[in-house]
């Protein structure tokens, strides 16, 4: 039966201490489906302004220019690590052209770029060290930019996941605290790479929520064929005070890869507030990756709404009763029509559309790989499936 009409609600199974999320058969025929309104795609390679187009891990929509903000994953390895502004038409009809308008370094507080890694100093302040970059949320309240890196986790090197403040011309203003337990320790933290994916404004801009990508290494295993594992969900004020964490439980890897053995991964690459009035309801984007197989991205809608706080749970792989938030189905890329699901890892609000429905924009990674795309999509939600 098609996805379109199985939602994903919470039942009443306790695994491992945390209550799962499992489909139910509950038909909702009355609704209007999520829509493909068009796609573009921006040629690979492609030389803007010095730095070379790619690994675009972001997307957020500016009200101050009617444009988009996106942030680019290059750890500088290509180009120093940056940003980038664009133009993306969308309307009812469909969508235009991407244009780029601009572009900028993300600086440290000594106002230079981030170095690569095979250059970083650890001798230096964390917020001076070496960044891979993930997810750029443009502030409602000052036009800012907040944003997000994964840190690092090897054999000789551990550096903390952040999120930062920049100014528009990208300059350093500040970190904002994180939970202990996201911080890298030998044997506590994220995993390498599986880290802070997603962040996104809400309650009006006071709160600032952000998603582990993947299980910390204390939560338990990662997502398999067969079980889903549990990330973590932080809520905190825009000034930087923890207030709440959620479990968040995610789907098993979809596929089997071939051969048998080989890469496979599945985590939330993306966040976005439902609605700036309601500091619950979230929409999250899981993209997962089988060798052999290719992409799925799934996006679901959820509510913290009675989920319990485990900010100051030590381990959800040992905890009992915990209720995570509450999850619902909206959409698989897979159905939309597109002309390829490539690595989809940012979303945002677009403009609203004369029916009252709203766009949905999503861009996707290309790693800066010729065997893939930069892919700028824009959908159509009715108003009745939020």
């Amino acid at each position: 039966m098609s996805p379109r009409v199985l939602p994903t609600v919470l039942t009443a199974a306790l695994i491992g201490g945390i209550l799962a999320a499992t489909p139910a058969s509950a038909t909702e025929s009355h609704q209007r489906p999520v829509r493909l309104l068009g796609e573009q795609i921006v040629p690979n390679s492609l030389q803007f302004q010095g730095t070379t187009v790619g690994g675009l891990s972001s997307i957020d929509y500016d009200p101050r220019t009617g444009g988009y903000a996106l942030i680019c994953d290059d750890r500088s390895a290509i180009n120093p690590a940056r940003f980038y502004t664009a133009t993306f038409p969308v309307s009812a009809h469909g969508v235009g052209p991407v244009t780029l308008t601009g572009t900028k370094p993300l600086l440290r507080p000594d106002g230079t770029p981030y170095p690569p890694l095979t250059q970083n100093d650890p001798a230096k302040p964390q917020n001076e060290q070496t960044i891979d970059p993930e997810e750029l949320r443009v502030d409602p309240w000052t036009g800012d930019y907040y944003w997000s890196q994964e840190g690092e986790r090897t054999a000789t090197t551990l550096i903390d996941p952040s999120i930062r403040e920049a100014r528009r011309d990208g300059k350093y203003v500040r970190d904002l605290p994180i939970p202990a337990n996201e911080k890298m320790t030998p044997t506590t933290g994220p995993r390498q790479n599986l880290v802070l994916e997603g962040i996104t404004f809400a309650g009006f801009g006071a709160l600032i929520a952000s998603d582990v990508e993947g299980p910390l290494l204390q939560d338990g295993p990662e997502s398999t064929r067969t079980t889903g594992g549990v990330s973590r969900i932080t809520l905190q004020g825009r000034y930087g005070p923890v207030l709440a964490q959620y479990a968040y439980p995610q789907e098993p890897i979809f596929a089997s890869p071939v051969p048998d053995g080989a890469f496979a991964t599945t985590g939330v690459s993306s966040m976005l507030a439902v609605d700036q009035a309601d500091p619950t309801k979230f929409l999250m984007m899981e993209r997962s990756f089988v060798t052999g197989v290719g992409n799925k991205v799934r996006v679901y809608e959820i509510d913290t709404k009675g989920a319990t706080n485990v900010l100051n749970v030590k381990s959800l792989a040992e905890a009992k009763n915990v209720k995570p938030v509450k999850k619902r189905f909206l959409f698989d890329a897979a159905d939309l029509g597109l002309s390829t699901v490539d690595n989809l890892e940012g979303m945002t609000w677009g403009p609203k559309l004369p029916n009252g429905e709203r766009s949905l924009i999503l861009v996707s990674d290309n790693n800066f790989s010729a065997t893939q795309v930069t892919q700028f999509v824009a959908l159509a939600v009715p108003s009745e499936r939020l």
